[in-house]
């Protein structure tokens, strides 16, 4: 079982399909988010990168501009801006890590098994 995710999806404005979102760590979110501020951004982000996508918060995901953020927020500090999307946005349960859609393609390359496709579901390690 991979790890699950969560992101946390701020829309500056109800008629736009603009979206900024990070990921976090539901259980220190939640404790972030219910009023315990002790818990440092460092344990609530998975990471400090703040995505965005103006086709919605299950479109492609990319960086946004420093102006992008500016405009939005007021301005393009990143620990400034996750905390107003933190404070600002909705919580969605993210798919597994290593799900179909996250998961690796091509799994027998650099693997450290052999796989034998001639039945028996035998494996053999290096």
């Amino acid at each position: 079982m991979g790890k699950s995710i969560t992101k946390v999806v701020y829309k500056p404005d109800l008629n736009s399909s603009d979206v900024f979102l990070v990921i976090v760590n539901p259980v220190e979110y939640k404790k972030w988010k219910d009023g315990d501020r002790t818990v440092p951004l460092v344990d609530v982000v998975d990471s400090f990168e703040i995505l965005s996508s103006n086709q919605g918060p299950q479109g492609l995901l990319g960086r946004p501009s420093k102006q992008e953020l500016d405009n939005v927020f007021g301005t393009h500090a990143d620990v400034d801006v996750i905390q107003q999307i933190l404070e600002k946005g909705k919580e969605e349960a993210g798919e597994s890590i290593t799900s179909g859609k996250w998961g690796s393609k091509n799994d027998s390359k650099g693997s450290a098994f052999l796989l034998d496709g001639r039945g028996g579901n035998r494996t053999t390690g290096l």
